[in-house]
């Protein structure tokens, strides 16, 4: 099944301690590149949700957003440095004793002072917030897949189409490749004949000649590989993996193929229909571009 490199999807958990929201995006890339912005308390399981996501994902630049919020009691917790709250009183009460101070240092004023308090939350398990995270990873996961399936047979049927007509172009070339042979052979009959003034041809001359042509021009080749390449493109669509580099990889053989018979070739209409193939292939490769 083809699948597109561009997708969106979203999911959400809801616990007694925690909300957790992940968005999942992603445009077509070469290889598969995942970058995550969570918060860093929860960079351990980094590479564990890269893992669940290359199970799904083979190709493509996957933009991954983790927003984790506190649900319930707040358990955040007060610390206290008592011995740095000392330090500054024994710091006061020594300033006393050299200049002329008045006055006691207060808890207020204490308060005020860079350490003596702070806030401290409580280490979290990241294994007990797994389950939970991941279930909202499957959510994204599959809106993500879900989209990027859809995407895909709509990619798969317009390059369908395409390598019909393409393949409807290479017969008409197939077909019209003797009549050019014939063709080249009376324009020489003919040419040999206002040569000598309507006297006796030299047919041997003049079949050498057809044959030299013959063979400099004849794309026989060329349209046995066009045809071969069109079938392994089709096949290439109903494959249920990765086929994005095997269809760019085609393309390229297709357009080889293709410009070897335009520059064999002097005649105008196979020309006229070379142009209309490489047309044609230009959009498939457009299309191509974003499977995966």
């Amino acid at each position: 099944m083809i699948k597109s490199m561009t997708g969106f999807g979203r999911g959400e958990t809801i616990s007694d301690i925690l909300k957790i929201n992940i968005e999942i995006k992603s445009v077509n890339h070469r290889y598969c590149e995942i970058f995550l912005r969570m918060p860093r308390s929860m960079n351990i399981l980094e590479d564990r949700i890269k893992r669940v996501i290359q199970q799904k994902i083979a190709r493509g630049r996957v933009d991954v957003y983790v927003n984790v919020v506190a649900c319930g009691v707040n358990r955040v917790s007060v610390k206290v440095d008592e011995s740095l709250a000392a330090s500054y009183v024994q710091a006061v009460q020594e300033l006393k004793n050299k200049l002329p101070l008045k006055g006691e240092a207060t808890v207020t004023e204490l308060l005020q002072l860079p350490g003596v308090f702070t806030l401290e939350e409580p280490e979290e398990d990241m294994e007990q917030w797994w389950p939970q995270l991941n279930e909202a990873l499957e959510q994204a996961l599959g809106g993500l897949m879900d989209m990027r399936i859809n995407e895909g047979q709509l990619l798969a049927a317009d390059i369908k189409e395409r390598t019909k007509r393409i393949a409807a172009f290479v017969t008409e070339i197939a077909g019209r490749s003797p009549v050019v042979v014939e063709e080249y052979r009376e324009r020489l009959r003919q040419r040999l004949h206002d040569l000598l003034e309507a006297g006796p041809q030299d047919q041997a001359r003049l079949e050498t000649e057809v044959v030299i042509f013959a063979e400099r021009s004849s794309i026989a080749e060329e349209i046995v590989r066009l045809k071969s390449h069109l079938a392994q493109l089709a096949d290439c669509m109903e494959l249920n993996t990765s086929v994005g580099r095997k269809l760019d990889f085609l393309l390229q053989e297709l357009n080889r193929e293709i410009n070897t018979i335009a520059s064999k070739s002097s005649d105008l209409i196979i020309n006229r229909t070379v142009v209309e193939v490489k047309s044609e292939l230009e959009k498939i490769r457009e299309q191509v571009q974003n499977i995966e």
